[in-house]
């Protein structure tokens, strides 16, 4: 299954981890974007995107107006909401102009401990 996971972590630990596999040339199965803070994490993934990536999930290529129907909303917000989840790397843009959730999970990771 391919997954997409989205940790929050510092840059310096992302590309340490990043440097690891590829020395190690793993297929990846998984695919990390991270995120400095939760903060930034939940700027990104508002409640409306984690939405509409629920619905693209597995739906393979559609146009946003095809995206918007679905999930029930105006074509403008959704075009908003489908271009801050391409420049996160989150969706992907077809040649034809359609957009796609290029993978099958998404695993959300973020502690909340006492300082």
């Amino acid at each position: 299954m391919k997954t997409v996971i989205l940790p929050v972590r510092t840059l310096a630990d992302t590309l340490a981890d990043t440097a690891q596999a590829m020395q190690r040339h793993l297929e990846e199965q998984e695919t990390q974007i991270s995120f400095a803070t939760p903060e930034l994490l939940w700027q990104v993934l508002t409640a409306k995107r984690w939405e509409l990536l629920k619905t693209l999930c597995g739906a393979g290529p559609v146009s946003i107006r095809e995206a918007a129907r679905r999930v029930g909303r105006d074509v403008k917000a959704v075009h908003g909401d489908v271009t801050s989840l391409l420049n996160a790397g989150l969706l992907d843009r077809r040649e034809d102009g359609r957009i796609e959730f290029p993978y099958e999970a998404i695993k959300v990771e973020s502690l909340l401990h006492a300082t």
